[in-house]
């Protein structure tokens, strides 16, 4: 069975894509060359059933090419954010199309998925049209979502990261022209230069925060002038698990510096990504700090305004209420509290400091625990981000390396032996 979409709305609320006047659209037969094959000129309509859509009545609209899987957690999770942008587009009348090409590991998969989504699709067996598609976009993860604006017969307006314009901006991306992204970046930009604390952790029903009882409300306004830091975080992420503990002891240690030397104020304020209230109440019971009450709105507006694309995620707030860094869970773990303030000032002064003990450091080492001799290299030299071997944590700048097997330690946690009793502790 076919049936003809409706690509006319009558609705007030139509969002059409500009036009350039004398422009011409991408026509049918480039259309046609994109999605069909030599036997089929039509597309999978709904999520149920065999309705069919003819291809050349995508002509004149923006489409998003949908390169995704149901084996793939990352495609699921913004497989539910991509429906709920596309069926607020269609109901405003937007010009708007989505086709699906299956990454999927059979038909069944295929099947499954599309139960869940609202447009269009590649037939499962079209192994070769699928196949050109992601050799034409080289299509290198997933999910993948490219634009095709109507008007663009060159594909110079071809927009290849829509899986993150989608994330950042929800519907607002639409049209996805320059025009209108270069407005949104120009919107941000204005956002983020009068950001202060209450912008960010206020909304018209909320002035406040929970402290660790979870029932005594303490003003947001109460954190104007401190450094902050917005912790995302939750229960179910195993390296937010691992990381709050040594979050929650480098808190601690900031703090009490702070009143005994500086009288400055620091707090750090949880944004809970639990999936349920009773995760959110045991989670937050092991930390110190505020919290933003669960389930709060602002939670999914920071993490959107932050583009915060992993958790745990700690992005610091100077006094005056601007963004210092969003790289705060790394200079935890790299400087402990010596991080504070998480400026760059700072963090250019310990890179120094770092440097002139580097100097006196012997070349080379024998460690307890490993057999082979290890060398001091630093970024410049053959070292850069780590782990340590020894202590597990994030490591940068120098370290002993071994070169035959790439075992990595902190100088600072260096037991140094002779060659001899290192490989009798091995």
């Amino acid at each position: 069975m076919k049936v003809e979409m409706n690509l006319v709305d009558k609705s007030n609320n139509t969002v059409q894509a500009p036009s350039n006047g004398e422009s011409e659209n991408i026509s049918a037969s480039t259309l046609s060359s994109l999605f069909a094959s030599k036997d089929r000129d039509y597309l999978l309509a709904s999520s149920t059933g065999s309705d069919q859509v003819k291809i050349s009545d995508l002509e004149g609209m923006v489409i998003g090419i949908y390169f995704s899987a149901n084996w793939f957690p990352p495609c699921r999770n913004f497989n539910r954010v991509l429906i709920g942008v596309y069926e607020q587009l269609k109901s405003n009348g937007s010009n708007f199309e989505i086709v699906f090409v299956s990454s999927d590991e059979d038909l069944d998969a295929f099947n499954r998925y599309r139960q869940s989504m609202p447009w269009l699709s590649i037939p499962f067996s079209d192994l070769e049209t699928k196949k050109a598609l992601n050799k034409k976009y080289e299509v290198e993860s997933i999910p993948c979502l490219v634009i095709l604006q109507p008007e663009d017969t060159k594909g110079d307006a071809t927009f290849y990261d829509g899986v993150e314009l989608v994330y950042r901006n929800g519907v607002d991306a639409f049209p996805f022209t320059k025009e209108k992204l270069e407005e949104l970046r120009r919107e941000e930009k204005r956002k983020h230069d009068s950001q202060t604390v209450t912008s960010l952790l206020t909304n018209p029903d909320r002035d406040y925060l929970l402290d660790k009882t979870i029932t005594r409300k303490v003003p947001v306004d109460s954190l104007i002038g401190k450094t902050i830091g917005l912790y995302l975080s939750a229960q179910w992420c195993l390296p937010c698990v691992e990381f709050t503990p040594k979050l929650v002891s480098i808190y601690q240690k900031i703090k009490q510096i702070l009143e005994e030397k500086y009288g400055e104020g620091f707090e750090i304020v949880f944004v809970s990504n639990d999936r349920d209230h009773n995760s959110f109440e045991s989670y937050f019971g092991t930390m110190p700090w505020l919290a933003l009450p669960f389930g709060d709105p602002t939670v999914r507006s920071l993490a959107k305004y932050f583009d915060v694309q992993w958790i745990p995620c700690l992005i610091i707030i100077g006094p005056d209420g601007k963004t210092v860094t969003k790289q705060g869970r790394n200079l935890i773990n790299l400087y402990h509290e010596n991080a504070y303030p998480f400026t760059d000032t700072k963090v250019e002064s310990l890179e120094k400091e770092i440097e002139e003990e580097a100097k006196s450091l012997p070349r080379s080492e024998y460690h307890a625990g490993h057999r082979h001799e290890l060398t001091l290299v630093s970024e410049g030299s053959g070292g850069g981000p780590f782990i340590c071997c020894d202590c597990d944590e994030q490591g940068s700048g120098w370290a002993y390396q071994c070169l035959e097997c790439g075992y990595e330690v902190h100088p600072r946690c260096i037991r140094a032996v002779t060659p001899r009793s290192s490989i009798e502790d091995r």
